[in-house]
């Protein structure tokens, strides 16, 4: 009997091993405020060399209709970890609380409760509970579902700058710094900083590459771990860059066709190319599902495509903020070996808070029903298992930073009002007599939104509007 039990353990114990050696490793990074039309995978004409994010293309899947939840760095943050739209909750109050809620899952909680070590390094910008800098910053990564952190609050060019680690303050934000600007950009380009405190260890332009270190230093220390083989990590790194302010290091300063800004995405591919080094050196490359990707849109004018002959956008309409494609639409690569094709492309439909239900269909558990509301699962277009032609989902709903609401449905895409909405001019247009309320497109048709349909078919509208009604009264998608 003794015998029987022995092997009934050993025989417990083998697949639990087994099982956790198929759940592989997750590495999400996000970079900050980089278009469609930067990396080269994504535009061959790109004026910026990108080889690293190239290289997960050549290696892994592209999807060409992947978007942001939001058009804004919060926004997008939020649905990202949640897998919940982010007009959903009032994205407003980041700057004094969290807008995650306790208890709320997130793809880390949800790792975490499958025996994932997780990590976070980099931008938060989804609200600490705040009270001063000398005390403890609860409602942040540590109290979210990550191991562990070490980051900054928001963008770094929103004071107070100071790092982070766990729930308290490095060194608080005592010093002061002033306001920067750049000639020959725009106010909000270039090395734009605002005016506001600042911690002694902080300098602005070493975040990106000490960000690069400390998630260097989580993947050196898990694959040391004697346990590692048994409990796989997933890491979150959310680089504030190519955001203001941009500020390339000397080896970049001149060196792509895109200026400042060119010059410092191509500082952030190489730390993405340390990353990837870090990786295979650990030997985690095959055991491991990267996924890349940009938060939103980039700060880029027309009058920059007409300098530079670089298309930050790749064709699409408007940037930043805006409920037009630039937006929203981004580049957005999947690295699996031996489960990815390398040098794939899908179509399919995706939105950032999909993150949520494709990991938990990886790790082969179920959502609870009132987790992940707005969030399915597109692992099936990563391995190949449905016909490219089923849709994974069928619309996202969306809220840019104005009053208007957009939703793509099929080909079709609504948007709630006149103007961008964000940033681009015009930003809102009242309609006058006899005008359309506001916008439809056919992006199978016309994916630079050059044509408002809205006028030409008011049954596509209405059925539009009901769709969208309905996503933002039942409170989920899913």
């Amino acid at each position: 009997m003794n015998r029987v039990l022995f092997l009934l353990v050993a025989l417990i114990a083998t697949c639990s091993s087994v099982m956790a050696a198929e759940q592989p490793n997750i590495v999400v990074i996000l970079v900050d405020d980089m278009g469609y039309g930067d990396p080269g995978c994504f535009n061959a004409k790109s004026k910026i060399s990108t080889p690293h994010i190239n290289s997960l293309a050549r290696d892994g899947m592209r999807f060409t209709d992947a978007h942001a939840p939001g058009p804004l760095c919060h926004m997008s943050r939020y649905g990202l970890l949640t897998g919940r739209y982010p007009f959903r909750t009032n994205v407003n109050l980041w700057r004094k609380q969290p807008l995650i809620e306790s208890g709320q899952m997130t793809i880390a909680s949800l790792a975490k409760s499958q025996g994932y070590r997780t990590a976070m390094v980099g931008k938060w910008h989804v609200g600490f509970q705040e009270d001063g800098y000398d005390k403890p910053l609860p409602g942040g990564p540590v109290d979210r579902g990550f191991d562990s952190y070490f980051g900054i609050r928001a963008s770094t060019d929103i004071p107070p700058y100071f790092y982070i680690r766990g729930n308290h303050a490095v060194q608080p934000p005592s010093n002061q710094i002033e306001a920067n600007n750049s000639e020959g950009w725009s106010p909000i380009q270039g090395a734009f900083w605002r005016a506001g405190g600042i911690a002694p260890d902080l300098t602005l332009e070493d975040v990106l590459p000490r960000f690069t270190n400390e998630a260097v230093q989580v993947i050196e220390k898990h694959s040391s771990n004697d346990n590692a083989a048994n409990t796989p990590l997933m890491l979150y790194l959310a680089y504030p860059a190519p955001h203001t302010p941009w500020l390339p290091d000397e080896e970049f300063a001149g060196k792509s066709g895109a200026g400042m800004y060119g010059d410092f995405l191509m500082m952030v591919d190489a730390q993405i190319g340390r990353i990837l080094a870090a990786l295979n050196k650990a030997g985690m490359t095959d055991d491991t599902l990267v996924i890349f990707t940009s938060d939103n849109g980039p700060v880029w004018f027309d009058t920059d495509v007409e300098k530079f002959g670089h298309d930050s956008s790749g064709g699409l309409r408007g940037m930043k903020a805006d409920a037009w494609e630039a937006g929203h639409r981004m580049p957005f690569v999947a690295r699996w070996p031996e489960r990815v094709k390398p040098g794939t492309t899908s179509g399919q439909l995706v939105c950032f808070t999909d993150l949520m239900a494709t990991f938990a269909d990886v790790l082969g558990v179920k959502l609870p029903t009132d987790a992940g509301p707005d969030s399915f699962s597109f692992l099936p277009a990563l391995t190949n298992k449905r016909a490219s032609l089923t849709p994974i989902r069928k619309q996202i709903a969306m809220k840019p930073s104005g009053p208007f609401m957009t939703l793509r449905s099929g080909d079709w895409k609504l948007i709630t009002g006149l103007g961008s909405g964000g940033f681009s001019e015009p930003k809102r247009i009242k309609p006058g007599p006899g005008d359309p309320k506001g916008q439809l497109y056919n992006l199978a048709d016309d994916l630079s939104e050059t044509t408002n349909l809205y006028s030409r078919h008011s049954e596509i509208v209405s059925r539009l509007e009901s769709e969208l009604k309905k996503i933002v009264d039942e409170g989920r998608s899913r």
